[in-house]
Order: structure tokens, then sequence, then C-alpha cells
């Protein structure tokens, strides 16, 4: 395994063909697609573009394992020693995978090292441990009856992936789906599918069972909504943006199937006067930009209390000076490229918005260097509510700085939103924390941190930023269905 410093090549990409039933297969189109490395807008490789024929294949090899093989019905401690097995030849491959990641997606080594794939492998075991423990209950029920309920596998998950985090949705999708005894047909994102391909042949070394974990690459109109509608696929999970979802609703409801999304956020991170402002600075800084500011949960809403609002505001340009930019194969780099082309021009385009509506640019607002898909670490201050850059999503490293003096009037402010995601609050005052957190509408509250995440604890957002919860025991739960079973005794 390389050092912490050293730089790493490229890995090998091994994996770019549908994986359906165990076999790795070329469309049935024979249509292939381009992936392509951010920083250098240079081609890595021609990737199977499934549509939906290849779909239909998908399904049938889910749908065969579910109703006859041996997954659903396998001793659930036995799923459970698969999934460990199958979290070791991971950890085993981890510097790999973590090249591969920083390939296709273009973000830091150092962070698909430390950060992406590390967590993969601790979800994966997590929800390992579950496997023999879903368990039923008792229910006293009227009369001469014996009555107990049974949680089982919900059957095939459709499974739609997005780009920021490849390896990792993938497991927060995977591994509860896994624990449950589901199957499932996955369709990882278009611009990053080589992550996925390659967990999947790890899984299939490890054991499990062929037909259990099918990928099918392509495109959403095409291959994702074949997987939507196919009528062999009882529940999707998707994370990505909100107009997708919307589509996604509709699509389904031909065929009821059960549905979690993980959508989008503009998220506010409160900083009170009386926190510690070196570790809200770091905090702030670290909560938008992490992941060229590509994160459904980032903090682009940063609250600031007039009392210390230049303060930290100078301190979060010093930090932006200093960010490192980048090869994101060097372990030096903090900040790589762009995911592709529609979003660096979407985030310039963002950046034109927060100029013409008022908003003063201290900070970035510009493409860095001349190859490579990168945006300096931008930085607004005097935004106001109803501007652009204060109301959408941008998902690229744009943080808008916003001032405010009273308590309660910033409760309100920071709910002006359609999202419901995630916010922060900074302070040393256990009960305005407290406070904040319990009037604040999101689905995670993070108090003098932020984007701590584990798989134990259940992430999911209010409003039109999801439904339902992913991790946790909350997460299991959407790839169960509960089963009643009254017994006469008469």
């Amino acid at each position: 395994m390389a050092t912490a410093t050293e730089k790493v090549t490229s890995p090998q990409v091994r994996q770019t063909e549908c994986f359906i039933g165990g076999k790795w297969l070329s469309s049935a189109s024979g249509k292939t697609f381009e992936t392509l490395h951010p920083a250098t807008e240079e081609v890595i490789a021609e990737v199977a573009e499934g549509d939906r024929a290849d779909v239909d294949l998908a399904v049938d090899a889910a749908r065969e394992q579910f109703d006859g093989g041996e997954w659903s019905r396998m001793d659930a401690r036995d799923r459970g020693l698969l999934m460990y097995r199958f979290a070791d030849l991971l950890e085993e491959e981890v510097e790999e995978l973590a090249a591969l990641e920083t390939l296709d997606n273009g973000k830091p080594i150092a962070d698909a090292r430390a950060a992406d794939i590390p967590l993969v492998i601790d979800c994966i075991r997590y929800y390992a441990g579950w496997a023999d423990k879903i368990q039923g209950s008792t229910v006293p029920v009227r009369g001469d009856y014996f009555c107990y309920t049974q949680r089982e596998p919900v059957g095939v998950i459709g499974q739609i992936i997005p780009w920021n985090f490849p390896a990792l949705m993938a497991a927060w999708k995977w591994a509860p789906a896994l624990a449950a005894g589901c199957t499932m047909v996955t369709k990882p994102a278009e611009q990053t599918p080589l992550t996925c391909l390659r967990m999947a042949r790890i899984a299939q070394k490890a054991g499990i069972p062929d037909g259990v974990i099918n990928v099918v690459p392509g495109y959403g109109p095409t291959a994702g909504a074949a997987i939507v509608e196919h009528p062999g696929v009882d529940k999707i999970a998707f994370t990505g943006e909100l107009a997708t979802a919307k589509i996604i609703q509709r699509a389904a409801a031909d065929t009821m199937k059960r549905l979690t999304f993980e959508l989008g956020g503009k998220s506010p991170n409160v900083i009170f006067a009386d926190a510690d402002l070196d570790a809200a600075a770091e905090g702030a800084h670290f909560a938008l930009y992490f992941n060229q500011g590509q994160c459904c949960c980032a903090g682009s809403r940063l609250f600031v209390e007039d009392k210390v609002h230049d303060e930290l505001v100078d301190r979060l340009i010093e930090k932006n000076k200093d960010r490192r930019l980048g090869d994101p194969f060097d372990p030096e780099t903090e900040q790589g490229p762009q995911i592709d082309q529609d979003q660096f021009d979407k985030i310039l385009k963002y950046i034109e918005y927060g100029n013409e509506d008022g908003a003063s640019c201290v900070s970035g607002g510009e493409r860095y260097g001349d190859r490579g898909l990168f945006i300096k670490p931008t930085l607004f201050t005097g935004v106001t509510d109803e501007m652009r850059i204060a109301r959408d999503e941008i998902f690229g490293p744009v943080l808008s700085v916003l001032k405010f003096s009273e308590v309660d009037e910033l409760v309100q402010r920071a709910n002006n939103t359609n999202f419901g995601l995630a916010a922060a609050v900074w302070t040393r005052d256990v009960a305005k924390a407290h406070r904040f957190a319990s009037q604040v509408r999101a689905g995670t509250v993070w108090v003098n941190c932020y984007d701590v995440f584990d798989a134990a604890a259940p992430f999911g957002g209010f409003k039109q930023s999801g439904m339902g919860r992913e991790l946790g025991e909350a997460g299991l739960a959407a790839y169960t269905e509960s089963k009643t079973v009254t017994v006469s005794l008469g």
C-alpha cells in the first residue's frame, strides 16, 4: 500500500461491462459510453451502455435468485459471514479502490483513502452484524390466538447511485439490502461507474451468489427509467437531485414500488458569537468545500452572528487562499475538479448570479488553471435570503455568508427553504444548541461539528430532501416487509 505522502499512479481499469447473473456481458445493443477523468478531461475507458434489454436480463437474474435461489433462504448468520468476507476483501484492495475512485470522480486521493473507501468497508461490516438480528415480535391479541410478526426481505431492489460518492453510496444501498436478504439491480452514475463494477467483482469473489448483485451502467432516461418501470422490481432506492426523484415517483406509481429518496439540501450552518471561532471557521470551511462542494448536505448557507461576522469571513478568506488545488493523485491536494462540464458550467453560472444579485465575491469566483474542471473556492458576503445563491442547490465550492443578529429570526430564516437535509450550530451554550436543534427542520443536526457520519446513525431529509432514511436500523427497515401471522389455539 502506498504511504500517505506517496503519489499514486492510475489504477488498472478491469471491469467495464454489465455484471448480470454473475457474468460480464457487453450491452445488448453493443453501445458503449466514455468515462472521463475530470482533472484532465481525458477518456479513461469505454463502458457498456446498458438499456432496457440489459435491465430485463438483470431483473430476471435478481428475480430468479430471490424467488428460487439460496440468498434469501440462507441462514441469516451465514449471510452475515459472507458480508464480512466481502468487507475483508474490500479492505485488501483499499488502495486500488481509492485510486479508482479518484480516477473516475476526480476527488483527492487523500479523501478517497481516508474517508470514502474506509466508510464503505465499515458500512458493509455494520450491516453484516445486523443480518441475524432482524427480528419480529409476539403480539398479545384478544381471544384464543397466538399472534406474531416477522420481517421479510422486500424483494428485488432497483438502486440508482449518484456520482459524488460512487463507492460509498453504493455501499449505503447494498449493505442493508444484503443483510435483509434482498437481491438488486444497480445503475451507477454514468460519470462514475468504475468502482461500483469493481465492488461487484469483489462481492462475487467473496462468495455472494450470482444474481444477488447485478450492475447495469448507463444513462438515467434509458437504463434508470427501465429499472424504475420494471414490474419485477419491488423497491427503488435513489440518491440524487429532486427533479429526478419526482420523475421516479411518477413512473413508479403504476407498480406501487416502495421508494426511498436521499435528495438535495441547502443546509444552514449557524455560528454564534460565543462559539469557538477557530473550530467554527475550520468546520464551516470543511462543511462546504469538502468533496469540491459536491455534497448533498453541504453547509452552503453560513449564518454568522453580526458580532463576529467580519472576523469569521477574514478567517475563511485566508483558508481559501491556502487551499491546495491540483492533481487529485497528489496526496497534498485538498481540492480536485468538478465532476463534469455540465456541473462546471452550472457552478460558474451561479457565481454570475451571485454577482448580478448584489452579493460580494470576496474570494475565488473563477476557474483555476487552464486544464481540467477546477473552480477556485468561492466565498460571497452580503448575501440575502432571496438571492439565487442562497436558495438553490449549487453543488459546488460556493459558500454564501448571511449575517444575523436575532435568534428567533435566525430559526425562521434557517427553515426558509424547501429542503431539510442537514443543519449545524456552533456555540458554547448547550441550551442554545439544543433549542436550535429542536426547532430547525432537518434530518440531521450537528452541534460544534459537521459531516460526522456513522453507519449506525440514520441519515435522510425532511421536506423535499427525501423520503425514508439510510444507515442505522432505520435504513435496514426500508428493505424489509412486516408480516403478521395469527394462529388459532382453539
